[in-house]
């Protein structure tokens, strides 16, 4: 196993996790302190938050990964954390304790049963296409976005992108990150004067359930992780061609969460955005090697979980348009294949095109995500248009 790994192993798919890393990480790091600050958590214990998370995504980025051969990546929930920055006010950490492992073992549950792959399995991929070319489409467009705020940053890295897609589109991400932190340390956007080395510690929670934290908490929690996050998720894996048996994987994820739930990690899920960063040519022109740019994001999960307070420093000191820029350049491939993918059909170009608005528009709808109500719309309107008279709706997939 590990002796095909090295030999699959690559400098783009190692640029690719660190990439995705990089966009996991910055991206709603900040959102995970307030959701534990929010519960009165103590320096000590928000820290073993980010190292409970790093050490469960790792583990199920880099086993998953090797087991299945597919770049199978997971995050945790920041719908969750930005859900209980806003509504678990008031509740004790210990109960909140036990409604993470509630939601693990919820979806150790729902693997068990099978009931999540069947679902998935009723979804049409246009609508999947659609959803994810949605909810991606943000990443695009921040590209332009930062370009008004750091116009000299932002310019180089797309021309170094352009440049690289016609000479070596294999190293085009890392020329682009590269050049990107030139730029920025030469202009001074880059600041690591008050950055120390700071390990992490575990911090041991016992865990108490109350009823009403598991239903008022633990219950909105997990229906967010699942329709918001691994929905999405399993259309960014449908989207390239890779069907993982979702059973077994979400049981795996599930129960990887309720055993580091006393120490923190709240909610792991799929991943979707940052996914699709190791899943194109990119990282390497055979789907069958890409699978390394999610070990090596798993790897670079741990590192970072290790030394979460460096690290989460070391990030805030990157200039933010910098990440936006990378991670839309690192996208356009995928934005563009899920658009193509969205309106090949005709029979469902616009329930598909009604899928994309939604999951664009970021609409949310009692806590539920854009991504869930996007397929939801989808499937609606696929469903009116299918229908006859005395025949019923026609049989989505």
């Amino acid at each position: 196993m590990f002796r095909s790994f090295w030999r699959d192993l690559s400098l783009p798919a190692l640029s690719a996790g660190f990439v995705a890393t990089l966009v996991g990480f910055t991206s709603s790091a900040l959102i995970v302190f307030q959701a534990a600050a929010s519960l009165g958590a103590t320096p000590a214990q928000t820290t073993s938050w980010v190292l409970s998370l790093g050490i469960g995504l790792g583990l199920t980025c880099i086993v998953l990964s090797l087991r299945y051969r597919m770049p199978i990546l997971t995050a945790w929930s920041t719908p969750g954390a930005a859900m209980m920055a806003t509504g678990a006010v008031g509740t004790s950490m210990s109960d909140a304790i036990g409604a993470f492992i509630f939601v693990g073992l919820l979806a150790v549950l729902a693997g068990a049963t099978g009931a999540f792959e069947r679902l998935m399995s009723r979804i049409p991929r246009s609508l999947a296409a659609a959803m994810l070319a949605g909810v991606l489409l943000r990443f695009g467009m921040d590209i332009f976005v930062a370009l008004q705020h750091q116009a000299a940053l932002v310019l180089t890295m797309c021309a170094v992108y352009l440049i690289g897609r016609r000479m070596a589109s294999r190293y085009v991400v890392i020329a682009t990150l590269i050049a990107g932190l030139v730029v920025a340390y030469a202009s001074g956007l880059i600041r690591f004067s008050d950055i120390h080395v700071l390990p992490s510690e575990l911090v041991f929670t016992m865990p108490t359930f109350s009823w009403q934290v598991l239903l008022g908490l633990g219950l909105p929690l997990f229906i967010v992780t699942m329709t918001s996050q691994n929905v999405p998720g399993v259309a960014a894996l449908h989207a390239h061609d890779y069907r993982p048996p979702l059973s077994p994987v979400i049981g795996a994820i599930g129960a990887v969460n309720a055993v580091l739930a006393p120490f923190g990690c709240y909610a792991l899920n799929l991943a979707a955005i940052t996914a699709t960063l190791c899943m194109t040519e990119n990282v390497d022109r055979d789907p069958a090697r890409r699978y390394t740019a999610s070990v090596c994001a798993g790897v670079f999960y741990l590192v970072m979980g290790a030394f979460a307070a460096t690290i989460v420093a070391v990030f805030a000191a990157l200039p933010r348009e910098l990440v936006m820029a990378i991670a839309g350049l690192a996208l356009l491939g995928t934005i563009g294949g899920s658009l193509s993918a969205a309106v090949i059909d005709d029979k469902q170009r616009e329930p598909a095109i009604v899928s994309f608005l939604i999951a664009a528009s970021g609409v949310s709808l009692w806590g539920i995500g854009a991504p869930f109500w996007a397929l939801v719309g989808g499937l609606v309107v696929l469903a009116m248009l299918s229908w006859r008279p005395g025949r019923g709706a026609a049989k989505l997939v």
